[in-house]
């Protein structure tokens, strides 16, 4: 049996509970596939990524839909080592990758207001065009559990706001497309767990911007990372809590919020407050 074949195997044995189910379920529950479809999987090199595409292959070989596949790979400006790195692990896990290149880590290099949002909005821009060149209709990105409940608190913590990360989206700039995160009940725990069990070594951040501070001794540190750290503290106390926060993006009870926006228009409690006898 080659390498592969045995990561393979794993993902549907010994991660069946914690990976292959939840990664079903995403897509089952959120719709995430249909017939006809053509799915540029997006492979950034990272722990998330590869994983999305072994399960991507594995779901594909099953034949309970019609669709098709395309492992899209952007190269925004990565050093020669993540370069060989994302290859080599390609070729381990028999993912035939379709690689493009753009210099987006140059344009945002000199960048000192938010350059990572900057870098995903022009990295997600070209991903939709060329998945869309290439006769896609949706692309599917890595994001997992984790991410979205960092989500849920970063806004309400430092936005003031209540919003998740969805587990799709119709693209406004590229009509036609969409954006499916096919991981969104997968912990970042396990797919740490699933790389660690068959000596798989991602690259992580590759970006220009923190190898420039790096090399400059400044410490690197973002707003998702301190979020991170205060769920890992919240766990300690209840170790519950990350499912909780999830959970408070399904059960939001209109009835009791001072104000909502829904399409673009605020609305407020008071707009019916008045008009009830209820007491």
């Amino acid at each position: 049996m080659e390498r592969y074949q045995e990561i393979e195997r794993g993902i549907i044995t010994n991660f069946r509970k914690t990976i292959w189910s939840k990664f079903v379920r995403g897509i089952q529950e959120f719709e995430m596939i249909q017939d006809g479809d053509k799915i540029a999987v997006c492979i950034s090199g990272g722990k998330d990524s590869m994983l999305m595409a072994k399960c991507f292959q594995e779901i594909k070989r099953h034949r309970k839909m019609n669709f098709d596949l395309v492992f899209l790979s952007m190269d925004p400006g990565y050093n020669q080592i993540n370069k060989e790195k994302i290859i080599s692990n390609a070729e381990i896990l028999n993912i035939p990758l379709t690689v493009f290149k753009t210099r987006i880590f140059d344009a945002v290099a000199d960048i000192d207001d938010h350059p990572c949002y900057l870098c995903a909005r022009m990295r997600r821009g070209y991903l939709y065009e060329k998945a869309k060149e290439l006769g896609c209709n949706k692309i599917a990105l890595g994001h997992h559990f984790d991410d979205v409940i960092e989500t849920i608190l970063m806004g309400m913590i430092y936005g003031a706001q209540m919003q998740t990360m969805m587990p799709k989206v119709k693209s406004t700039s590229h009509p036609g497309m969409q954006l499916i995160r096919p991981l969104y009940y997968v912990k970042e725990a396990d797919i740490i767990s699933w790389s660690k069990k068959y000596n798989l070594d991602f690259i992580k951040c590759a970006c220009k911007v923190t190898e420039k501070r790096e090399i400059s001794g400044e410490k690197i540190g973002s707003k998702r990372d301190e979020i991170k750290k205060l769920i890992t503290e919240l766990r300690k106390v209840y170790k519950n809590v990350d499912i909780n926060i999830f959970r408070s993006a399904q059960n939001v009870n209109l009835d009791t919020l001072i104000s909502y926006r829904k399409n673009g228009k605020v609305h407020n409690f008071l707009d019916d407050y008045n008009k009830s006898n209820i007491i």
